[in-house]
């Protein structure tokens, strides 16, 4: 392949790749949004049992805020490595450890059989899982980014976003299903480690796709480029130091745009398990159908919003989606509050839709901004240190907001708030749709945003 040259590869190969990194990220997605899920419905009463319901709750989705804590680890460190030794080898490890550490959550004593190290297990396990997820999405991302036709770079680039709702259609039909056949009882006594032990074949299925693929052919040419330079003696930053030198403004553009679709993600999709149960006095079942039915329409916009930044821009497309998600606060409880399953449903469905407008060109949008040689880094940090700030705590927030205020309205602030941030950060940052991933060369010394060879041009 010539030097700066982005070719697509052969038409059979592109699809594998995609299906090897959506099938990846959808098992990893339906381990984390498994535990978000159990959280809101069983743990509090399985290792928080001597807390009131709410108390219980709120504990329980600390413990779901702790694997967010680990994924800014896990992005330095998959970062790292992903971009010294390349994408490939890193997602099939993250892949092992997300998986093991699920299957493991299924075969836990609850607090009534060994007392308080059964939370405290759980949290270690949780830890695992977000350290795992932290370099998942950042190399399932680069993997297609790096592979595909750039004209078609945000539709290509969007499937394994696809991952995050198919993953949680995963949970949640697996759990829909369970709480349908089982007692609340047999549910609680073992039905609910069901889900978590199903988690070790999905990782067998994974390891197999993964396994098949090639690795970028950009992280070669530039690995080459590399090492050339180095017997030459010089010596090659790290990519964490080179991150910062030269792309720090990109990482906080990054983890601006993060704050809305984060924040107003963990909202719709776990909280809404709480307030719906709660306050609108829905039953389990009927909220969990109703994120179940929603998952599957977000599941099929997100490669269209992916397409249509390919036609007038990321920052567009994104900029609809952070705006969108503001504005449908007020009216997303209001539906939910009503009781009715056909407004719950709509709620659901129209705020993943706009969420959808954010995530799908998120991940073209992201992988444009940095260089090769630090691009896992870069793009993984920017995802996964705002997700301490924004997914982690978005749960727990509004759970202890409606505890103490028992209304809707400061929760609906909050994400209203969140949506302004990301207006801000989208807003002042570049349009990246014609990027030459190839050609972002800050190993020469230049930077992506700024250099004539990261400028944008028509490829």
């Amino acid at each position: 392949m010539a030097s700066g040259t982005t070719a697509p590869p052969p038409p059979a190969s592109l699809p594998r790749i995609v299906a090897a990194s959506l099938i990846g990220t959808t098992i990893e997605w339906y381990d984390f949004f498994l535990y978000g899920s159990a959280a809101a419905l069983v743990f509090n009463k399985l290792f928080f049992p001597d807390s009131d319901p709410l108390v219980g709750t709120l504990l329980s989705f600390l413990t779901y805020a702790v694997g967010f804590a680990a994924r800014p680890l896990g992005a330095l460190v998959f970062g790292h490595y992903g971009d010294r030794l390349g994408r490939k080898k890193l997602l099939v490890l993250s892949l092992v450890l997300m998986g093991g550490a699920t299957f493991a959550i299924g075969l836990l004593p609850t607090h009534a059989s060994v007392g308080t190290a059964a939370p405290v297990l759980l949290t270690v396990l949780r830890l695992v899982q977000g350290f795992a997820l932290g370099g998942e999405w950042g190399g399932a991302v680069l993997l297609v980014s790096e592979h595909g036709d750039a004209r078609r770079r945000g539709f290509w680039a969007s499937w394994p976003q696809t991952g995050a709702p198919a993953g949680q259609l995963l949970a949640t039909g697996v759990l829909s299903l369970l709480t349908a056949i089982l007692s609340d009882d047999a549910f609680g006594t073992w039905g609910w480690r069901i889900p978590f032990l199903l988690s070790g074949l999905l990782v067998m299925v994974g390891l197999w796709i993964r396994l098949s693929v090639d690795e970028s052919p950009v992280f070669k040419e530039a690995l080459e480029r590399s090492e050339s330079r180095r017997r030459q003696g010089e010596a090659e930053k790290l990519p964490l130091v080179a991150v910062l030198r030269h792309h720090w403004r990109d990482v906080l553009v990054a983890m601006g745009a993060r704050m809305a679709e984060n924040i107003s993600y963990y909202v719709i999709t776990a909280f809404i398990l709480v307030y719906a149960t709660t306050s609108a006095g829905v039953s389990k079942q009927t909220a969990l159908n109703a994120v179940l039915i929603a998952s599957a329409v977000h599941f099929a916009v997100i490669p269209a919003w992916g397409a249509l930044s390919d036609r007038v821009g990321r920052r567009p497309v994104y900029l609809f989606g952070a705006a969108g998600i503001g504005l449908w606060m007020f009216p997303f409880f209001a539906l939910v509050d009503t009781g009715s399953f056909g407004y719950l449903l709509l709620a659901v469905t129209v705020g993943l839709v706009l969420h959808g407008a954010m995530y799908a060109p998120q991940a073209a949008f992201f992988a444009e901004m940095f260089a090769t040689r630090m691009r896992y880094s870069g793009a993984s940090i920017g995802a996964q240190f705002a997700s301490v700030a924004a997914g982690a705590p978005a749960p727990l927030i509004a759970t202890a907001l409606l505890a103490d205020y028992d209304s809707s309205t400061p929760i609906a602030l909050y994400v209203i708030a969140a949506a302004v941030l990301t207006l801000i950060a989208v807003g002042v940052a570049r349009e990246t749709r014609h990027r030459d991933l190839a050609e972002v060369t800050a190993e020469d010394g230049e930077q992506a945003g700024t250099s004539p060879a990261a400028e944008a041009r028509t490829v």
